[in-house]
């Protein structure tokens, strides 16, 4: 992996009447170009995000979404869908005046990059996927249900769901997105910690409770918390729950690297699998010994050699 270098461009794009995003450019102006998509939705850049490219070869942007991390107005849900992301890319990218680049993104991330891939394939020169996520119904089945990531920390279920009467626990994601959107400050609040502490508490493979903890304070986690929420009850804005597993089968024109942790419990290695079959041009690398988060050798390592490879091409 890379430094963590500074950027060497920053500044705020205004994309409608009420958003305007946070981006920066780190690494070699002249360089080949990479947009870096960040999970969630609603998680937020960090400078971590910025050790995963060689500084000498690559130019990268890494921006903010729609009511994450830096960019205004914070944890706003009006205006926020997939198509709305997708113009947003391409505004930052003419913005930069940059003709294609390589799309890498995780977990959302990755969601977000198939997407815009299949929305503007021209664009593309390359992928790299980390953590597939499709949006299917099985997916969040797994994720928010008793019988699938539950099953495995039923501890940690007990303490998400704790607070939910038995009808709200028949849809777990409808219950928080009431709570996270027309509860009270405490109720947000409470709800912002149970729903963060769970996703934190699964996603790596050996649990740090430093990451953990630091999303649960409910100025730093609202946004993930309540944007997540707001894109699960929707569908996640796509025609349908299959619209980017049969996209994907048309993307073989550009070279693809996915990576998935082997232990990953938030995002399945199946899913991943799934994909790399339908992708021609792809190749797929599982992690043995991690989980979900970049923060994980394995991973964070993983994503390095992806790029790496595209020095080569």
């Amino acid at each position: 992996m890379y430094p963590e270098v500074e950027p060497y461009n920053y500044g705020h794009l205004k994309v409608s009447p009420l958003h305007t995003l946070y981006y920066e450019e780190i690494g070699n102006p002249d360089g080949v170009p990479v947009v870096f998509l960040h999970g969630g939705p609603g998680g937020g850049i960090y400078a971590n995000c910025r050790t995963f490219f060689n500084p000498k070869f690559f130019r990268v942007v890494l921006f903010d979404q729609r009511g994450s991390g830096k960019s205004v107005p914070f944890a706003c849900i009006e205006d926020n869908t997939t198509p709305l992301l997708i113009e947003d890319i391409e505004k930052i990218r003419n913005h930069l005046n940059i003709k294609k680049w390589i799309v890498i993104g995780g977990s959302w991330g990755s969601t977000l990059a198939l997407a815009y891939a299949i929305s503007h394939p021209n664009r593309v020169a390359g992928m790299v996927l980390r953590g597939v996520f499709l949006g299917r119904t099985q997916e969040l089945n797994w994720l928010y249900g008793p019988n699938g990531a539950g099953s495995i920390f039923p501890e940690e279920y007990l303490h998400f769901t704790e607070n939910l009467t038995d009808a709200e626990k028949q849809n777990v994601i409808h219950a928080y997105h009431k709570k996270l959107t027309t509860g009270d400050r405490q109720e947000q609040a409470e709800a912002v910690s149970r729903w963060n502490r769970w996703e934190s508490s699964i996603s790596q493979l050996v649990p740090d409770p430093y990451s953990i903890n630091s999303l649960s304070d409910y100025n730093t986690g609202l946004a993930i918390a309540r944007i997540e929420c707001h894109y699960f009850v929707n569908n996640i804005f796509l025609p349908d729950e299959h619209y980017l597993l049969r996209g994907a089968a048309q993307l073989g024109h550009f070279p693809t690297r996915i990576i998935n942790g082997r232990y990953d419990i938030v995002c399945p290695v199946r899913t991943a699998y799934e994909l790399h079959n339908q992708m021609e041009n792809s190749q797929l690398y599982i992690v043995p010994d991690a989980g979900h988060s970049t923060t994980e050798p394995g991973i964070g390592q993983a994503l390095a050699d992806a790029m790496d490879s595209f020095m080569d091409l």
